[in-house]
């Protein structure tokens, strides 16, 4: 136990002291926002990757998987990695090409400062749960490798704190450069840990059959129309909710060239996509290397199921390896998501209420704006039952509803308007809220009525005024 918490601490160390060292390129606030937009092909790739490699990638899905099947892990990783690839394929090269600093100026210049300012405010309100799902995993390490010794919410505190000193200082050079490094040891540690747990387990293909038998290997949903619905609306909600997002939007405005913002986009998709299986494997080999174990946490704290295991079967070496995996996917996690909220709540709410200040002056505000978000979302990590994989994947709803259809209509809808915009958003808030209280679990799904209500009111609120104005002929 020594040792291992002894190498957290190390790798801790020399992670923040690369991404402080990151810091000494920043010189402008496009620089923080953006890395400059001169990130290679390989860190783009690695940052798109890393970054959606998180806490729900190696807890959260794979506790799920265990208890629910791949049916119940349609929105993350088949609508998160189906996501990114749609967004190298139809939205990073124009999106590119117009040399924003954050997706709020997108909105701004299409369709005016009010749906600016509404879709910013849902963006910012989104990541709230994803953050949280990372200070959360944060601390829940910190808890395992100590033993005990230190608590879930001292974790998260630690975790948080450390996680925002490089973040503040160094914004997306820092996270480029960390997400790279992290990368690296994600794969090398994933792969080896799956070596390791086949051999327990009896051989990949013994726990692919046993899985298989169990029936955690049907994906599709049950015939029903309430099944039916429900598993489309989990699909969509990260695979369309999560295009409109500022951490995407980075790692595309990021890039040397439109070409390297379209090809890393997808390459990290589909990196992400077969990576997200290891976790799963991992997972419920437990339930034929420990079915004791398996059977405690499933219906108490499933998320404790492979670190437990870990922990318990594996040797030192394979601990360090799988620990070093796990901190390098919320970190370079949590970074990308504390600083995305921040550049675009400073550039798209609080820039235009202070027109005069220069550019050093909106550097120093994106720094304050990183450390207030930090300590809201540690705040409410800390106050949350909520699993870490649900956090995840409610994050989305409200872009879902509110965010999505603005932004591709407006890209490839010739006769999109601001009228149209504005009817999408306060359509598909206002029925997605309503739903959300009067029948969350009914048969249609909160965030499905939600997306079609927004859709109906860009198409009507759009169309209407124009075919008003057109004259009556006699």
């Amino acid at each position: 136990m020594n040792t291992l918490l002894w190498f957290v601490v190390l790798y801790w160390a020399i992670s923040v002291g690369i991404g402080l060292y990151a810091a000494r390129y920043v010189n402008n606030s496009k620089d923080f926002a953006l890395a400059g937009r001169s990130l290679p092909m390989s860190v783009v790739t690695a940052t798109v990757f890393a970054t959606w490699f998180g806490s729900e990638a190696v807890l959260g899905i794979s506790s799920t998987f265990v208890k629910e099947g791949l049916r119940g892990v349609v929105a993350d990783p088949f609508g998160s990695s189906m996501c990114l690839v749609l967004v190298g394929i139809f939205f990073a090269r124009p999106l590119y090409r117009m040399n924003l600093l954050t997706i709020g100026d997108y909105y701004k210049n299409k369709f005016g400062r009010t749906v600016e300012v509404l879709v910013t405010l849902c963006i910012v309100v989104s990541y709230l749960g994803w953050v949280a799902a990372q200070i959360k995993a944060l601390g829940l390490v910190f808890n395992v490798v100590s033993g005990g010794y230190l608590s879930m919410d001292a974790g998260m505190m630690i975790g948080a704190a450390s996680v925002l000193i490089y973040t503040l200082m160094g914004g997306m050079w820092s996270v480029a450069i960390t997400d790279f490094l992290q990368m690296i040891i994600i794969v090398i540690g994933m792969l080896y840990i799956g070596w390791e747990v086949s051999d327990m387990a009896g051989g990949a293909a013994n726990v692919i059959t046993h899985a298989s038998n169990a029936g955690k290997l049907d994906f599709w949903p049950a015939p029903t129309a309430k099944e039916s619905l429900w598993f489309f609306a989990a699909w969509i909600t990260m695979m369309l909710g999560s295009i409109p997002q500022q951490d995407v939007f980075q790692r595309v405005a990021s890039s040397k060239n439109e070409t390297i913002a379209r090809n890393a986009s997808i390459l990290g998709g589909v990196l992400y996509f077969c990576f997200a299986f290891i976790p799963m494997f991992l997972a419920y080999s437990a339930t034929l290397i420990d079915p004791a174990m398996v059977a405690k946490l499933i219906d108490t704290d499933p998320q404790l199921i492979l670190p437990t295991m870990i922990m318990s079967k594996m040797p030192m070496l394979a601990q360090v390896l799988f620990f070093g995996a796990l901190l390098s996917a919320i970190k370079s996690c949590a970074s990308a998501t504390l600083l995305a909220p921040s550049v675009t709540f400073s550039e798209n709410i609080i820039r235009p209420m202070l027109p005069k200040h220069t550019d050093r002056q909106f550097l120093l505000m994106m720094r304050v704006v990183v450390l207030v978000f930090t300590a809201i979302i540690t705040m409410f990590a800390m106050n949350t039952e909520a699993s870490i994989y649900k956090m995840v994947e409610n994050a989305y709803k409200v872009t879902l509803v509110a965010a999505f259809v603005p932004l591709a209509f407006g890209l490839y809808w010739k006769r999109a308007t601001t009228q149209g915009a504005l009817s999408s958003i306060i359509l598909g808030l206002s029925s997605w809220i309503c739903l959300e209280y009067q029948a969350p679990e009914g048969l249609w799904p909160p965030q499905l009525v939600g997306v079609l209500m927004s859709l109906s009111g860009m198409v009507l609120g759009s169309l209407l005024p124009q075919l008003a104005k057109k004259p009556v002929i006699a």
